[in-house]
């Protein structure tokens, strides 16, 4: 068991959460309140909502059973409104929590198919809502658009185009995501190098789903800044001992990992072996709306099933701080409001 002291200063910790997706951040009461007001074809009531939504004890915890939560929202984003409002609600979310800076990933497709909106305005939306949302509740804020590795190159292009040209209203990175084990992101490889070379940073998601190889192509390919999830690098220790080269962040979601299968139980989560072997890592929440959690919850698995302390936790704060797509004078802001207030929690 956790003491109520320690429960008390994971909450009170200023966290940063670098990876956490935008479209499975959705609050519950949020999703019913939509699928009332626009008479869609899902469940009136909340429980049973909540069973196609969200990941429970019940569920078979995979890789599609997991994808599969996300298929009832695909029909929600039916106006700027409501993508408007779930950002704010996200963001409102984290700093409820104490997260102090958050990277939010954002999928431009998909918040555009319900009614065919245009990749621009959707953008557009994104950053206005989180502009003035962030700047309202005092929460550092960077927003990256994600690419998924089924969708088209020509796609890809545009979204990474529009990410370019938003740099001056929020968008600090470009991500790719999706299902590494089933589409490979070398087609992909040529886009991500023009939007490095723009100014934009590049977030991966490799290892997860898939082998160390990933891994090894997003660093020596796609010249990733970080890496999401990237459990599975410690399968292969030549690609351990290049990401430990490069000091390459990794973007580890422990309920998420667990709930997709990833990992059979979360004491087999190699989060302290990667720590031990060097690796710069980082704790976040993936999809906080769809496993229900928050990072705090994350931080007290990591206590309580994995054995960290703390002080472990508090240095991964820095790590998370020097991994942020920002530039370096707000980077080193960051890092001294951390340093003032992180150290002020006692306990380890």
């Amino acid at each position: 068991m956790i003491s109520d002291a320690i429960s008390t200063d994971i909450f009170h910790l200023p966290k940063i959460d670098l990876h956490r997706h935008l479209e499975g951040s959705i609050r519950l009461s949020t999703l019913m309140d939509i699928v009332k007001r626009e008479a869609l074809d899902l469940p009136r009531d909340e429980s049973s909502l909540a069973k196609m939504v969200q990941i429970s004890s019940e569920d078979s915890w995979t890789s599609s059973n997991f994808l599969s939560k996300f298929k009832p929202l695909r029909d929600i984003y039916r106006s700027p409104e409501i993508i408007q409002r779930i950002v704010r609600e996200a963001i409102h979310d984290a700093a409820s929590d104490n997260i102090c800076y958050l990277e939010l990933q954002f999928t431009p497709v998909a918040l555009s198919q319900a009614r065919g909106f245009d990749y621009k305005d959707v953008i557009d939306w994104v950053t206005e809502a989180a502009a003035g949302t962030s700047h309202e509740v005092g929460l550092g804020l960077g927003l990256i658009p994600s690419i998924n590795r089924h969708e088209s190159i020509s796609m890809a292009e545009l979204v990474a185009q529009l990410a370019t040209d938003h740099q001056d209203k929020g968008v600090v990175g470009l991500g790719l995501a999706g299902n590494e084990a089933e589409f490979t992101a070398q087609p992909f490889e040529g886009v991500f190098q023009e939007a490095k070379e723009s100014g934009l940073k590049l977030s991966i998601h490799a290892g997860e789903w898939s082998g160390a190889d990933t891994v090894r192509h997003a660093l020596e390919e796609m010249n990733a800044d970080r890496i999401g999830h990237g459990i599975r690098i410690l399968e292969n220790q030549n690609t351990v001992s290049l990401a430990r080269e490069r000091r390459v962040i990794f973007e580890v979601c422990l309920s998420s990992n667990l709930h997709s299968g990833v990992v059979q139980q979360i004491q087999d989560h190699p989060l302290q072996a990667m720590i031990q072997a060097g690796l710069q890592v980082t704790l976040n929440t993936d999809d906080p709306g769809v496993s229900n959690i928050r990072l705090s919850d994350e931080y007290r698995i990591a206590i309580k099933e994995l054995g960290l302390s703390i002080t472990t936790l508090k240095a991964l704060l820095f790590v998370a701080a020097q991994g942020a797509f920002l530039p370096v004078q707000e980077k080193r802001e960051l890092e001294g409001k951390l340093k003032k207030e992180v150290f002020s929690t006692q306990g380890d």
